[in-house]
């Protein structure tokens, strides 16, 4: 029979353990002769039915200096009361049922209290070790379920290898199914691993590693095992409805075991690019700011962050601090290192072009993220305690080159001044020295020359750049429609310019050649002169309409310019000219009188 525990405030688990122990004690005649305590639980037995299969019972009640030993405390037998009873109604010979979820227990207690078979034949330890090898470790979902129950007996659990089976048996399991899967959805067994503890969901994760499973899967098992145990944290990053009033709630017991989680989490990250969706990056940086994880793990999700930072979101971007008293701040610290290193790696890899950094050809994905800081900064320039220096210092992380056009950093700048309107001129050009005016559209620029907010200097470099464009605007017509020729081109201009000289010089040589017909006329004419006056008088008006020839030949000559290459020569003129008067013309450029 049980009795009654000394406790009155443990009277209900006393009369439980007492009724159900008197349910199943093969004897009410003859008494009973020990009471076993284990935690709050008092059993009343029978010496010789346990010490019949418990050796260690056996050896208490020997090496006990009271020769007749009437109470026996096992409350650090593991697995508690309920497990004892279940050993001692074995010792008893009573029926009970060994499942998954008590097997290890059952196990632990049964070598804790030596009931081996080396003890005693066919012993609850036997018994135990059978249900594990053919039930409860021959499937997944068995294996799980014990290696989680194995949570509450440490270290016995590890020390008598149950943990280290059900891993290795998880984890072969675990690959198989993510190599071949059997059932659906192919990721049913990641929903299975998410009961475990962080530490033997580690466990798990290396003994898959060790089997070279592929990262991806491995991957798809932390993503669902921090989803599930960071739900509310994952879900919702702000913090809202999260009030630190008394410093001390910073570091209670919850918090501190999600930031050891966090921490765990991290550290199991595959080193592989691309596995992890930077929203989930991004939504364990967040947890981790909030929890205020080590330095260490900060940088680590700050790094992977940065690799992929060509597709984060400003949503993703917005990661919230909290002060003691829980006030909400923005963590832009951690914002200006994922930025400033992705901008150091896309220098290294060579995307620039040109020694200047800030003038090089800047790739697509550069463009891409000063387009996303932009947003982020018109995002957070509403925040009080943004200041001029961080504003810029954020804008300026980003080269010139990577903005073709300063609209969206307009845009953050004009909604910082509006928040903050107490800013005097000269810090007003401090919060407008990240931008360009000349790189702003024309809507851009008529919203800033009318913006009143904007210091006189920005206002006038749109005023003038506007003013450039509209008396330029006929030429930048032309020279947008200008196209850099290739050399072929090139050569085809040059043999036009050929053809022409060479049509040129054909009109020359004729206008020579009717000169020459026209002198010997003139020598047959005054052969036959002098026989009659109006020969003479004839010779007289032939005169006159030389001088008309000659003038007429020599415009022709002027324009036509035979001596553009700076030669002179009249060689190619005949001797026969010697009836004419030709004597050495007047300095002139290139024309012949």
């Amino acid at each position: 029979m049980a009795t009654e525990g000394k406790n009155p405030i443990n009277m209900n688990s006393m009369s439980s353990s007492l009724a159900r122990t008197g349910q199943w004690v093969f004897s009410q005649d003859i008494p009973t002769d020990v009471v076993v305590e284990v935690g709050e639980a008092n059993f009343s037995l029978h010496k010789f039915m346990l010490v019949a299969k418990s050796n260690y019972i056996r050896k208490l009640i020997m090496e006990s200096k009271d020769s007749d030993v009437t109470r026996i405390n096992l409350s650090d037998i593991p697995g508690g009361p309920e497990i004892f009873e279940k050993a001692a109604k074995f010792c008893y010979g009573v029926n009970f049922e060994i499942t998954v979820q008590n097997v290890a227990a059952l196990h632990c207690a049964a070598e804790f209290l030596q009931m081996t078979d080396k003890y005693c034949d066919n012993n609850l330890a036997g018994r135990t070790q059978d249900f594990l090898s053919q039930v409860a470790l021959s499937s997944l979902s068995g294996a799980i379920v014990v290696l989680k129950s194995c949570e509450i007996l440490l270290p016995i659990s590890r020390d008598l290898g149950i943990v280290r089976r059900c891993v290795d048996v998880v984890g072969a399991k675990a690959c198989n199914e993510a190599m071949f899967p059997c059932r659906t959805p192919p990721n049913w067994w990641t929903e299975e691993l998410c009961i475990l503890d962080v530490d033997f969901f580690s466990d798990v994760v290396s003994s898959m590693k060790q089997r070279g499973v592929k990262p991806s899967s491995l991957a798809s098992a932390i993503i669902t095992y921090t989803e599930k145990s960071l739900r509310d944290l994952v879900r919702d990053h702000s913090g809202r409805g999260v009030k630190f009033s008394d410093p001390g709630d910073n570091e209670s017991d919850e918090r501190s075991q999600q930031r050891d989680l966090v921490q765990s989490i991290v550290s199991l990250l595959p080193s592989d690019k691309g596995l992890f969706p930077v929203n989930f990056l991004c939504s364990l940086l967040r947890c981790a700011v909030f929890l205020d994880t080590s330095l260490t793990c900060k940088n680590e999700l700050e790094k992977r962050i940065s690799v992929v930072l060509e597709h984060v979101s400003v949503d993703d971007l917005l990661i919230p601090s909290f002060t003691y008293d829980g006030e909400r701040l923005l963590d832009l610290d951690s914002v200006r290192r994922i930025i400033s290193a992705f901008v150091e790696k896309e220098k290294n890899v060579g995307v620039f072009n040109g020694g200047d950094f800030n003038r090089g050809v800047c790739s697509v994905s550069l463009q891409r993220v000063a387009k996303t800081v932009d947003s982020y900064l018109a995002e957070i320039a509403t925040y009080g305690d943004l200041t001029i220096s961080k504003f810029n210092a954020i804008a300026n992380l980003v080269p010139k080159s990577a903005r073709k056009s300063d609209d969206d950093l307009y845009r953050a700048i004009d909604i910082f001044l509006k928040a903050h309107p107490n800013l005097d001129e000269i810090e007003r050009e401090k919060v407008c020295s990240s931008m360009d005016p000349l790189k702003l559209s024309y809507d851009a620029r008529l919203h800033a020359s009318q913006n009143k907010r904007l210091p006189v200097n920005i206002v006038l470099h749109a005023l003038y750049y506007d003013q450039l464009k509209l008396r330029s605007g006929v030429a930048e017509q032309e020279e947008r429609a200008v196209v850099v020729l290739p050399e072929a081109l090139k050569t085809r201009s040059q043999l036009q310019a050929d053809t022409t000289l060479a049509k040129e010089n054909e009109a020359l040589r004729s206008e020579l050649m009717k000169m020459k017909m026209y002198v010997s006329d003139m020598q047959k004419n005054k052969n036959g002169a002098g026989a009659s006056s109006s020969n003479s008088s004839s010779l007289v008006s032939s005169k006159k309409s030389k001088h008309t020839f000659f003038s007429s030949v020599s415009k022709k000559l002027g324009k036509l310019n035979p001596f553009k290459n700076g030669s002179k020569d009249t060689s190619h003129i005949d001797e026969d000219l010697g009836g004419v008067d030709i004597t050495k013309p007047r300095r002139r450029r290139f024309s012949i009188s």
